[in-house]
């Protein structure tokens, strides 16, 4: 059985945003023999308990057990959540993904990514170019790499929009050498 990246929407999400994250991130880990796979979608309904009233965004910690379940049960590489609700970590305002390396899942966030909320027109093409960013950012962690000082590479930290747009979806040579290592060794929990 051919090892595998679960994309879940929680909420919902635009199924064309999907499908570009799927096609793309699949187009790359292609090569290491993984394929995508988008499922069915979660109810944000059931993520209440994360909901902050007076931030009005969900603590991001709070999706990734459910993620978890879905990777046992899909017996998947990988899971990447996407929704469109605004998260937040303690300490942070925002954050546009998280990653859990040890539950082997990711979550993104598609809230700022809109270029609508910086008040500028809607751009449908950036948007998708944003997310995939961020879905190849937490992949990466998800498959232990951290953040890069090299500020076009995916893995560099975004602390604004302006880094997200800054940099390329993919990753620069030291990270793409050190990920090689680790799907190659079968680094990732789980992984045959």
């Amino acid at each position: 059985m051919r090892d595998m990246i679960i994309v879940v929407p929680i909420g919902e999400v635009p199924s064309d945003v999907l499908s570009f994250l799927s096609e793309n991130i699949e187009s790359f880990y292609m090569k290491f023999g993984i394929g995508v796979k988008i499922i069915g979608s979660l109810p944000i309904s059931a993520f209440s308990h994360a909901y902050d009233f007076y931030r009005n965004q969900y603590l991001a910690r709070h999706f990734l057990p459910a993620l978890s379940i879905i990777r046992r049960d899909y017996k998947a590489l990988a899971v990447m959540g996407v929704t469109e609700v605004d998260l937040y970590e303690s300490g942070l305002n925002f954050i546009f993904g998280i990653a859990h390396p040890g539950f082997g899942v990711a979550l993104i966030s598609l809230h700022r990514l809109y270029p609508e909320f910086y008040g500028e027109p809607p751009d449908r093409k950036l948007l998708k170019e944003r997310a995939l960013k961020e879905a190849m950012h937490e992949l990466g962690h998800v498959f232990g790499l951290e953040h890069c000082p090299n500020p076009k590479c995916v893995m560099h930290f975004s602390n604004s929009i302006i880094d997200t747009d800054i940099k390329s979806w993919m990753y620069c040579k030291n990270c793409l050498r050190k990920l090689e290592e680790r799907l190659g060794r079968g680094y990732v929990r789980g992984r045959t």
